[in-house]
């Protein structure tokens, strides 16, 4: 079984190590979460998932503190890590290898072990410290995935802009999944052919609902976020 290092910090952008999160636990893949102090705030604020409910989801939580936790060496063999929302304070981290807490420790590990390290740098706008930090990370060997969304999916919701995310970080480690439709799609080509053909389409709003797309993942219900 495939083992996943899983880290949330305190960034805007819960809801992606949520829905990685969701995606994984219904996969073969072992996931290893640490979760900041700043991200459970950051869970209670802009989701309706209670922290306990984010943590059932992975196979092992760790508190931030402990860093003598299993994921703190490299002993302990995994594909890598993400780092999902990935606060610019936890860039810098892992940036100047800054072991405080077990989060930037195991990222740490994920760099010095060539293991891939997937950083999802959350803020707008960047300023030059900001992208300092990410070439920085880059030439340690960390990949910078900050969540920029694609329209060639034509999303409809703003799950499926998550999704898009989520499956992008998916595709980083080689595992399959559903949650978008690629570039070169049937979908995608139907869409741009359809496109391309013009109509008597007055807004943008018939325009949507002229599609001929479906969701692939609905996301959660937002009064019971583990019933779906």
């Amino acid at each position: 079984m495939k083992r996943l290092v899983i880290g949330m910090s305190g960034a805007t952008g819960a809801i992606y190590g949520i829905r990685l999160l969701e995606i994984l636990s219904n996969l073969d893949i072992e996931t290893h979460l640490v979760i900041s102090d700043a991200a459970q705030k950051t869970i209670k604020m802009e989701t309706p998932w209670a922290v306990d409910q984010v943590k059932a989801m992975a196979h092992t939580c760790y508190d931030n503190r402990n860093i003598g936790a299993s994921i703190a060496s490299g002993s302990f063999l995994t594909e890598g890590m993400v780092v999902i929302p990935c606060a610019i304070k936890t860039l810098s981290g892992i940036a100047h290898s800054y072991n405080d807490n077990l989060l930037v420790r195991a990222a740490d590990v994920a760099i010095k072990e060539k293991r891939r390290l997937v950083i999802v740098a959350r803020e707008t706008p960047f300023h030059k410290g900001h992208l300092k930090l990410m070439m920085e990370a880059a030439d340690l060997g960390a990949t910078i995935l900050p969540p920029v969304p694609a329209f060639y999916c034509l999303p409809q919701t703003i799950d499926d802009i998550i999704n898009h995310l989520v499956g992008k970080v998916l595709d980083m480690f080689h595992i399959e999944h559903n949650l978008f439709y690629r570039w070169g799609s049937r979908e995608t080509e139907s869409a741009i052919a359809s496109n391309e053909k013009g109509g008597d389409v007055a807004t943008e709003k018939e325009w949507r609902e002229g599609l001929s797309y479906n969701p692939i993942y609905s996301g959660p219900s937002t009064k019971d976020p583990l019933s779906h």
